[in-house]
């Protein structure tokens, strides 16, 4: 290969990269900063004939946290609940009887106990038992604000908007290294916010969205990715898919890098999944949020290869000092990396941030293999 192929390959990839992880985030805010505030941009007051809300739990052996769930999702303000479906997907604990006994208060369980059918399944089954006109979607572990609910059913006033995702706080990591995946989801969100701002976020957080109800498609039962592909398959025919930074989740679990990864591996195979399941949504003629979804989503689950490319390409044009200083800086990068994954107890960013940022691409080749390993196996859907 001829060194200017090998340039085109360096700088090519390296501007891929800076633009997915650095450029599209910049560009989203300067966007969204010259966006006139409207009334469309920001909930409207219910009026006095509140739509009617279906809650959809889906839930695997959940005993130790329903009861405290459904407490708080009785305990909302400003606007009734409708109903509260509990779908257990077969619960082999008290879940459904624990949550039976709110059946006074409109608690519905689904006693899915024909063997586990996973996550999406359930979410299937509870839809489609549901009578109201919107749909929220939990998870069982996190409690809302009280005003939340009210909060999310307010954006339905306005016709064009078909979902709405809140914001999942999650509790500030004590290890050094959950500091930089704390900085990561403190941007995921500002993106989300901006995007909203412009059209429509790229997907929500399964903690904690709005639907209508006539606009929920149903899932295949191994989908991993639920909470980005309703929201997608709704915004594809027409509907806005909205942010609100101020209607809250709270998750009490501490954001670990052990347990981010974990959730971030069957997150991002869950964009392999998709990109090859949706490959209609990369057309611009049938999805009018393509960039934003190659961009947001596709480019992210590129940096593996991206990053390897630089990588080779550098080492291959060695001999210039340009290149040589590229080499240097990647090696730079890469020890902090995996210094402060070994010293996951310091928090110093400079060891926190490229330690996230190496945490994430491994995330990435496992979620890659286990991607291929669902396409051969088969996943219920379950974390």
């Amino acid at each position: 290969m001829t060194e200017i192929a090998w340039q085109g390959i360096f700088w090519g990839s390296a501007a891929i990269f800076v633009w997915g992880y650095a450029g599209y985030p910049i560009f989203l805010n300067l966007l969204a900063s010259k966006c006139r505030h409207t009334e469309k941009n920001t909930p409207q007051i219910l009026s006095n004939e509140a739509p009617r809300i279906s809650v959809v739990l889906a839930a695997r052996n959940e005993s130790a946290a329903i009861v405290a769930k459904i407490e708080n999702l009785l305990r909302s303000e400003n606007i009734p609940l409708h109903e509260i479906i509990v779908a257990c997907d077969h619960c082999t604990d008290d879940t459904a009887a624990l949550a039976e006994a709110f059946a006074a208060s409109g608690v519905r369980v689904l006693r899915l106990d024909e063997g586990s059918q996973g996550k999406a399944a359930a979410l299937n089954a509870a839809v489609a038992a549901a009578s109201g006109d919107l749909v929220l979607f939990a998870d069982v572990r996190q409690t809302f604000a009280p005003d939340t609910v009210a909060r999310l059913a307010a954006w339905f006033t306005d016709p064009a908007n078909g979902a709405v995702s809140g914001s999942l706080e999650i509790q500030r990591a004590a290890a050094g290294s959950g500091q930089g995946l704390d900085a990561y989801w403190s941007l995921e969100k500002r993106i989300r916010a901006w995007e909203s701002k412009l059209d429509s976020a790229i997907g929500c957080t399964g903690a904690i969205y709005m639907i209508r109800r006539s606009l929920y498609e149903p899932l295949s039962n191994d989908t991993l990715l639920d909470d980005v592909v309703v929201p997608m398959r709704i915004a594809v025919r027409g509907s806005r898919v909205r942010f609100d930074p101020e209607a809250r989740a709270f998750d009490p679990q501490e954001l670990s890098g052990e347990r981010e990864q974990r959730r971030k591996m069957r997150t991002l195979a869950g964009n392999f999944q998709m990109l090859f399941r949706y490959p209609g949504w990369l057309l611009p003629w049938r999805n009018r949020l393509w960039w934003q979804l190659i961009t947001h989503k596709y480019l992210r689950i590129a940096g593996p290869v991206l990053l390897a490319a630089c990588c080779i390409s550098s080492v291959m044009l060695r001999h210039y000092l340009l290149y040589r200083m590229a080499i240097f800086c990647q090696l730079v990068i890469y020890g902090l990396g995996i210094t402060g994954l070994a010293m996951h107890g310091v928090k110093k960013k400079l060891l926190s941030i490229p330690a996230a940022f190496l945490l994430l691409q491994i995330s990435i080749i496992r979620g890659f293999l286990f991607w291929l390993k669902t396409k051969r196996l088969g996943y219920g859907g379950w974390k």
